[in-house]
């Protein structure tokens, strides 16, 4: 069993940027591919970014590529989520989730475990 907790949400403006960090517990998370979601109010849950087991290969949706990087430390057992250039339609809550498939997908269905999210709140 995987325990994840994120944390760096903020409120920021919009232009600044952000580091979310998700901390694993377990010694199997290099076995896991991880990815990042977010849910903003009255809205579905949507892929944000994804990293194979590895941290060989990585996807993002289109809206935030070229703006976020999602990379990993399988020593530390963290995944990162580096945002810059936020902005105000990025505000959601985000979550880091571990998917037992190292090569990592975009569907949210697919992933075994879970963090609590961490808030992102960027102003105009």
């Amino acid at each position: 069993q995987v325990q994840l907790v994120e944390s760096g949400g903020g409120l920021v403006q919009a232009g600044d940027s952000l580091r979310l960090s998700c901390a694993a517990s377990g010694r199997t998370f290099r076995n896991y591919a991880m990815g990042w979601f977010r849910q903003a109010p009255g809205k579905e849950r949507e892929f944000v970014a994804t990293i194979t087991a590895i941290g060989g290969s990585k996807a993002y949706r289109d809206s935030v590529n070229g703006r976020f990087t999602i990379y990993r430390d399988n020593v530390k057992n963290t995944v990162y989520l580096q945002m810059n250039s936020l902005k105000p339609e990025d505000t959601a809550v985000y979550y880091c989730a571990a998917d037992s498939n190292h090569l990592g997908s975009s569907v949210w269905l697919e992933y075994d475990y879970w963090g609590q999210g961490t808030q992102v709140f960027v102003s105009s």
